[in-house]
């Protein structure tokens, strides 16, 4: 089997090989390719990536040619960044300059990244589907991740997952929390990719996901859990109203002014922090040429750092960082067999797709009537099983009146901006954000518009008026 990551040259990619190398004879994996367009930064990440699997049963391979990397391949997955850590940069200081917030997969920036990896993973989805292995399968890593599944599908292209770990967050922190196997604990979670909820949490259940105790709502009021968890990021009547475990990304819902008012605060935004840990990274590897060892541990001090100031800034003083949702920083590839974030969705997808063995897990996918007041083809944040068949996601059918008016409007807002970028309509694109409840003013999204599309028209060329 061949398997190809687009933008193997991210820093993500070298998480992929640990959970590769547990499943490699499993799965008969004999290639594994790389590509990226950025060649020194393939050659630096491969180099770790080609290290990490030096024993293992399959070949690593490095290319800058998307269609050799394709071809005949199984499985791809896409972890492209257009524009790399600068564009993200940019577009957070946009945001802050005309007063709203910024984060590259929420609101205004999160479209901004959009309209850059849209159109680059639409051509990538073409070659899967007309050169890779029959039946090939697309796995979508890029930001915003839950946007770019919702375009793909109204592109057309049906054999995608959306990936995003954060939809498993639950039974990441209930696992952790309980010492119990993550197979053995059942989540129920919906909405979209980054405002997603999770009402029902059971353990000790089944491999069909059936029988178990139910531990929600017990545990979310206990200081201990909600403590160790990043619902610390929450006001407690924000937990108390809503009953769920709540995905991080609420925060800059439910504390939109707090959150803006502290990101505005700091010396630097999260992208540039980014982009100087990025580069840094690069630097260090440059001079660390040869020197695997020594490269790995420059990696992992860096990664080590990025996870340690994720959403930094919604952390109070007396609150400790998060302890149970992962053992480790989501950027490092070192995380216990049982908990390999991204890595470990990706290819517990491709194993129960390839060996028929099902598995279940948070995914974005078109919503096929899961959840009662939207489009079966409203690509959802929602549980699925996953086997030799496909996917199917798990119906939850009515869901709060609150949740459902805060999805349709975001919801709307990404079918909007997915019409907006396949079509390269400005007019769509203010109407998208016009949409969104984060910006909601049309004025204000013209602003937004024009200098996203000045900023980088060299690379996303001109939009039609």
């Amino acid at each position: 089997m061949k398997l190809t990551v687009i933008g193997g040259g991210s820093v993500r990619t070298p998480q992929l090989i640990p959970a590769l190398i547990r499943r490699a004879h499993r799965l008969n994996l004999t290639e594994l390719w790389l590509m990226d367009t950025d060649a020194e930064k393939l050659d630096l990440i491969g180099g770790l990536c080609r290290h990490l699997a030096a024993d293992a049963p399959f070949s690593v391979h490095f290319t800058t040619a998307a269609e050799t990397a394709i071809a005949g391949a199984h499985h791809v997955v896409t972890s492209i960044r257009p524009g790399g850590e600068q564009g993200r940069a940019i577009d957070e200081r946009i945001c802050f300059g005309l007063g709203v917030l910024g984060q590259e997969t929420t609101g205004a920036a999160g479209f901004a990244m959009a309209l850059r990896s849209i159109p680059a993973i639409v051509d990538y989805a073409r070659m899967v589907r007309e050169i890779g292995a029959p039946g090939a399968w697309l796995y979508n890593f890029t930001n915003p991740a839950g946007l770019v599944a919702q375009a793909l599908q109204d592109a057309g292209f049906d054999r995608v997952l959306g990936i995003c770990d954060s939809a498993n967050g639950a039974q990441n922190a209930v696992s952790h929390h309980l010492g119990v196997p993550k197979n053995q604990v059942h989540h129920t979670v919906y909405g979209l990719n980054h405002l997603s909820w999770t009402p029902s949490v059971r353990v000790g259940c089944e491999a069909d996901g059936s029988g178990g105790e139910e531990v929600f709502p017990a545990l979310l009021g206990d200081p201990r859990f909600v403590g160790g968890t990043h619902l610390s990021l929450f006001a407690p009547g924000v937990v108390t109203w809503q009953r769920a475990f709540l995905n991080e990304y609420l925060h800059y819902f439910y504390h939109r002014d707090e959150a803006l008012a502290a990101l505005l605060k700091k010396p630097e935004t999260r992208g540039e922090e980014t982009l100087r840990l990025t580069r840094g990274l690069l630097e260090r590897l440059r001079g660390l040429r040869g020197n695997d060892v020594a490269g790995l541990a420059a990696y992992h001090d860096v990664m080590a750092a990025r996870g340690a100031t994720y959403m930094a800034h919604a952390r109070r003083a007396d609150v400790p960082r998060p302890t149970l949702e992962r053992p480790a920083s989501p950027d490092t590839p070192t995380a216990p067999h049982d908990d390999e974030g991204y890595a470990g969705v990706v290819m517990n997808c491709i194993t129960a797709i390839e060996n028929d063995e099902p598995t279940y897990t948070g995914l974005n996918v078109p919503n096929q009537g899961a959840i009662v007041g939207l489009a079966d083809d409203d690509v959802v944040e929602i549980g699925c099983w996953v086997d030799a068949h496909g996917v199917r996601p798990e119906a939850v059918g009515e869901i709060p009146p609150d949740r459902l008016t805060l999805m349709r409007s975001v919801k709307l807002y990404e079918r909007l901006a997915a019409q907006a970028a396949l079509t390269r309509n400005a007019g769509l694109a203010v109407q998208a954000l016009t949409a969104h409840p984060l910006v909601g003013s049309y004025p204000l999204a013209e602003r937004l518009v024009d200098a996203f599309l000045r900023a980088h028209e060299a690379l996303i060329g001109a939009w039609r008026r």
